[in-house]
């Protein structure tokens, strides 16, 4: 580019309101650096392929707030930033880089470095040291999960679930599975079983969108075909290992089924040993044990086609049940679509996209399984009802995995659940999240504080007294809580009569536990030399030197 084309594009970025998801600038007066700098790019990349732009542009030369331009001395010759280009391209999703570094001396004499960064190809959301960034405003965070599927599905111009397999028949599908998935598909439409029992099985597998004007897709393959025409959807999988572990997660039995997943189904459930659980359900108030089920059937079901339907088969690989003696747990390769559980718990209306459509499409047909947001739900809400913990979602490393626990593990929170009918599902998840130490977001927070269930400060938040009181926590929380300021006072002046001297750093020893834990380490110090200073100034103790060997005394 030309220096008066730089010139007018530097014009144009300049006189935007403020920075946009696509547009960054830094003062970097004299340097920036390369850890942040890449960040920065695999951001502003994947914002400009998800804002439809031709580039973004990060300007070190640039005061943020005013829009001054002060002037850079960044790598300030060309081999240096043609060596950062190469550093960037090391370490970035297929070596993707800046299209130019540019250096434009402006108006006013002053040096700016102009980054044209590229938007992400589609369909490749772009990391940098293996981490996906992205924008929210001006802010710099990593891309969420539903960004990243967003670029990803953009290559999926044909739902993989719904492709045709040239070379595959109606000869390569089971009939035992044909004759299930009309048993399944009649059972919804009792009013309608006469007709549908009319139907020839080409006529039939349309009309429950299984193939599409009679030809085998994917998900013909997956839901009814043999076990050897696996090979038909190659590289993808169609295999569900169920695995029994024991004590030291020693692993006692396993099973391996194959498609047709139709009929695999029942196989895994049938291997899943359903024992009788009696407990005394806190709710009923009563002295006699229920029996009852350790899984709920609909649970186990809803759990295992969700990973069906929601498996990222592209990926190759299986999905597996893990049974324990108290729990399963349930996983599947392919990211969480809605992005995180909070949002199917508090949304009211199904996902607007699956991963494998016509797949889903064909199972919630068959009644295998409710929509992505109804069928969590009913999950929960069977969890909840039995005061047993709710499922337990892990999102990491590009995969789903929920556990199903089969047993009440603390029967004081069961008996807040039982006790607070008035907590939805939300809020009880993100009870069990502060319980848990998880992480919450700042709106979260401010959910739960207007309820009065927690206290506390972003990080260290704890549930509040009266629920820390009915779940027998009360020592718990009061360690959270910590003495009051008096109450320190008092304990260090004691101390201090009792050993005629103490240093600083026995002080410290002396007192961090008694503080709040809401405080991190350098609060704590703070809040120490607080103290201190306060009883020195009104003459109670005094001190020699200064620093963590100083000598305290009582005046």
């Amino acid at each position: 580019m030309t220096s008066n084309t730089l010139t007018d594009i530097l014009d144009k970025l300049l006189n935007l309101p403020s920075e946009t998801e696509v547009v960054e600038f830094k003062k970097a007066v004299n340097g920036f650096g390369d850890q942040e700098l890449g960040q920065y790019f695999s951001a502003l990349s994947n914002e400009a392929n998800l804002k439809g732009k031709p580039c973004a542009w990060l300007v070190f030369g640039i005061e943020n707030n005013t829009h001054e331009v002060v002037g850079s001395q960044y790598k300030n010759s060309r081999p240096a930033l043609d060596a950062m280009k190469k550093k960037i391209a090391d370490q970035t999703t297929g070596r993707h880089t800046f299209v130019e570094i540019h250096e434009l001396q402006y108006r006013n004499g002053k040096r700016v470095v102009m980054f044209e960064i590229p938007p992400a190809p589609q369909g490749i959301p772009i990391a940098y040291q293996g981490h996906y960034y992205g924008r929210d405003g001006e802010s710099l965070q990593a891309l969420s999960m539903d960004k990243i599927e967003r670029i990803r599905n953009q290559v999926r111009l044909k739902d993989w679930s719904a492709e045709i397999i040239g070379d595959a028949s109606l000869e390569d599908l089971d009939p035992a599975a044909i004759v299930k998935a009309r048993e399944l598909y009649t059972n919804a439409r009792k009013d309608k079983a006469d007709e549908i029992a009319s139907w020839d099985d080409t006529t039939f597998l349309n009309k429950a969108k299984i193939t599409i004007r009679g030809k085998i897709t994917n998900t013909a393959i997956i839901l009814l075909g043999k076990e050897e025409s696996e090979h038909l959807i190659s590289p993808a999988v169609a295999k569900i290992k169920w695995i029994l572990r024991g004590q030291n997660n020693i692993e006692r039995d396993y099973m391996i089924a194959s498609c047709p997943f139709i009929l695999a189904v029942d196989k895994i459930y049938d291997k899943i040993r359903n024992l009788k659980y009696r407990y005394i359900n806190p709710e009923h108030k009563t002295l006699f044990p229920e029996e009852i089920d350790t899984y709920e059937p609909y649970v186990i079901r809803e759990a295992l086609n969700n990973a069906i339907a929601h498996q990222d088969y592209t990926l190759g690989g299986q999905i597996n049940v893990v049974e324990y003696d108290d729990k399963l747990v349930f996983s599947n390769k392919g990211s969480f679509i809605p992005g995180n559980i909070e949002r199917v718990l508090i949304s009211n209306a199904p996902e607007e996209q699956y991963r494998n459509q016509f797949l889903t499409t064909a199972m919630v047909g068959l009644k295998m399984v409710d929509t992505i947001g109804s069928g969590i739900r009913k999950m929960y809400n069977f969890q909840r009802q039995r005061l047993f913990p709710l499922p337990d979602y892990n999102l990491d490393n590009n995969r789903v995995e929920v556990t199903i626990t089969g047993k009440i593990l603390d029967l004081n929170y069961a008996n807040i659940l039982a006790e607070n009918a008035d907590l939805n599902l939300l809020d009880i998840e993100l009870l069990n999240r502060v319980q848990l130490g998880k992480s919450l977001s700042d709106k979260e927070i401010a959910r739960l504080r207007g309820k009065h269930l927690i206290e506390g400060r972003k990080p260290r938040i704890y549930i509040a007294k009266h629920i820390a009181q009915k779940v027998g926590q009360r020592i718990e929380y009061s360690g959270h809580k910590g003495l009051m300021n008096k109450s320190c006072e008092e304990f260090l002046l004691t101390a201090l009569h009792d050993h005629k001297s103490l240093s600083r750093n026995e002080i410290d020893e002396l007192l961090w536990k008694l503080l709040p834990d809401l405080l991190d380490d350098k609060q704590k110090k703070d809040k120490i030399t607080n103290l201190l200073t306060k009883l020195k100034k009104h003459g109670k103790i005094k001190n020699k030197s200064r620093g963590p060997h100083s000598d305290w005394f009582i005046s």
